[in-house]
């Protein structure tokens, strides 16, 4: 059986998947087919796929996810704003997903983590490394349109989003990751993200 605050960072992660995959199910749908539209169709269905992994996880190890109200990605339009067209949305998500794979590489450092984490962390992992590389080619392929310094000003700007948002929600996944670790380990490890 998870503890109160394992369970609760197992069910965030699984609440951001699953509203991950809602956006971007929309999002291809939206489009029209080609190589955006591809990548964007199997980004979509390995977060759908990671939401599976995570419930999976969550119920071996004998506990039933949590509702969470809110994912994290919930609190970037009020932070960065409506993305005006895809460039933004792709912009907007590769700074996401450098920050989803921080999380998961900060979590996979615990001592003696459970294998069943271990192992959907690790299948994760592997997925949103793809992420990163179809966006930042896509993005590149952009550049034509809309130009290299549009691109990197937007992805700045919303760098500079995604450090707001994760210093507002980042401070109870820190102290729950901080508790599990000391819980592992008797003491209280320095646990800071960027």
């Amino acid at each position: 059986m998870l503890d109160e605050n394992e369970l609760w960072i197992l069910s965030f992660y699984r609440t951001s998947e699953i509203s991950g995959a809602l956006f971007f199910g929309r999002l291809a749908k939206s489009m029209k087919p080609g190589p955006i539209q591809r990548d964007m169709t199997k980004h979509f269905t390995d977060e759908a796929v990671h939401a599976w992994y995570w419930t999976a996880c969550i119920e071996k190890l004998g506990s039933k996810p949590i509702k969470l109200s809110a994912a994290y990605q919930d609190q970037y339009l009020s932070a960065a704003g409506m993305p005006a067209n895809l460039m933004e949305v792709l912009a907007i998500t590769q700074v996401f997903e450098r920050r989803a794979i921080h999380q998961y590489m900060l979590h996979s450092q615990i001592p003696n983590i459970q294998p069943e984490t271990e192992e959907a962390l690790g299948k994760i992992v592997e997925d949103e490394k793809w992420h990163i590389q179809w966006i930042r080619d896509a993005l590149r392929s952009m550049e034509g349109d809309y130009g290299k310094d549009l691109i990197d000003a937007t992805l700045k700007r919303f760098h500079e989003a995604d450090q707001e948002v994760y210093r507002t929600m980042s401070q109870e996944h820190e102290e729950r990751i901080k508790h599990l670790i000391k819980q592992k380990t008797g003491r209280m490890e320095n646990v800071r993200s960027r």
